[in-house]
């Protein structure tokens, strides 16, 4: 036992060291992290530090891995210690870069969601501050990785250009498509001119219509009123016409339309039609005061075409937003027909009417006279 001390006395007192070193680091990281904790919790009680916990886990993974590392110098021969070294160094500078690149990240994502709080406490708009977001962790990333591959001989010159002034928009051009860049603009053409905001209801299209619930780098997410998130690309979404019930005076005229018979009494139609609008909750009073000292109607109700087999009646009807002109609509739809069913106005089904000509019909009588034969 004596004798094998004594023969590897250097390795052992190395590899002694190495794990002394490697305690003492865990053992300096647990202290920096208690103070941090501490600190954060004081400053903001009702977070939990995850970035700091993160830091933590970490730098502990990144000095058992250097420490094992380390302790392989003992096994390796002259010729290899060179190369070892060399990728000792790179992993020691991996890890930095690596710990770097997430603490930012996650220090940039915790700054902007307590932005976002507070712009909410306030009944802030929040569309820039969560884009924004999007942008700056993508760009703590992306300059993280470049980082990294400046530490390969292979890739410095890429990493060297892209780190460069316009070199970080010429790299992201010819790496990216052409669908992925036009999508990042459109999203930013939707942050700079606002033609909606989260929490906007806006419709695409008549299968397209909810609330905007997020706008990324690459796309809209919209939620239906099937609870359905509709994912929007940017480029497509700044190309449509869309409307933005929200967007301005948020008060939403509703059309409701129904056909009468020919025979039935237009008037008495539409004077059912405007006191079952009138009497619905949801309507609000859009008349001027010059409306009101005119007598003008609260709802107004017309003729609006003769149709082939029916009269269309059209009332206008104003509701406070969107949410509440649609459930107008659908209310007012059941109570007109079952107002218009005890008053006798009827709702016609459409009809044809079928002439035919004297020799059609001869031969049509002598097809239905003739009787039928049997084999």
């Amino acid at each position: 036992m004596t004798d094998f001390f004594t023969t590897h006395k250097q390795a052992i007192l190395y590899a002694v060291i190495v794990v002394g070193v490697v305690l003492l680091l865990r053992f300096l990281t647990k202290l920096l992290h208690n103070l941090l904790e501490k600190r954060s919790r004081r400053k903001h009680p009702n977070e939990e530090p995850t970035t700091i916990h993160l830091t933590q886990k970490i730098l502990n993974a990144l000095w058992i891995v250097l420490g094992i590392m380390a302790l392989t110098f003992i096994f390796i021969d002259k010729e290899s210690y060179k190369a070892a070294t060399v990728n000792f160094y790179l992993v020691l500078y991996l890890g930095i870069v690596a710990v770097l690149t997430l603490v930012t990240a996650s220090l940039v994502q915790t700054w902007f969601k307590r932005k976002i709080k507070q712009r909410i406490n306030k009944k802030d708009d929040t569309t820039s501050y969560k884009f924004l977001r999007y942008v700056a962790i993508f760009g703590v990333y992306f300059i993280g990785v470049l980082l990294m591959l400046i530490a390969f001989e292979s890739m410095r010159s890429f990493a060297a250009t892209a780190l460069g002034g316009a070199g970080v928009l010429a790299v992201v051009a010819g790496v990216a498509s052409q669908e992925a860049l036009s999508n990042l603009v459109g999203g930013l053409f939707i942050i700079a001119f606002k033609p909606f905001k989260l929490g906007d209801i806006i419709k695409v299209d008549e299968s397209m219509i909810g609330t905007v619930t997020d706008i990324t780098l690459r796309h809209t997410v919209i939620r239906n009123y099937e609870n359905k998130m509709i994912v929007i690309p940017n480029a497509i979404i700044n190309k449509e016409k869309l409307i933005n019930y929200d967007l301005g005076e948020r008060m939403c005229c509703q059309w409701i339309e129904i056909g009468i018979s020919y025979d039935s009494d237009v008037n008495l139609a539409k004077h059912i039609m405007r006191e079952e609008c009138e009497d619905h909750p949801n309507l609000i009073d859009n008349r001027t005061e010059i409306d009101k000292y005119n007598n003008v109607k609260k709802v107004v109700v017309r003729v609006i075409s003769l149709d082939d087999s029916s009269v269309t009646l059209r009332a206008w009807a104003w509701a406070s937003n969107f949410t509440d002109a649609f459930v107008m609509k659908c209310d007012l739809y059941e109570s007109i027909k079952n107002r218009f069913d005890k008053e006798g106005i009827s709702i016609p089904f459409p009809h044809r009417t079928l002439v035919f000509k004297e020799n059609q019909l001869k031969e049509l009588k002598q097809q239905v006279s003739q009787p039928e034969t049997t084999n």
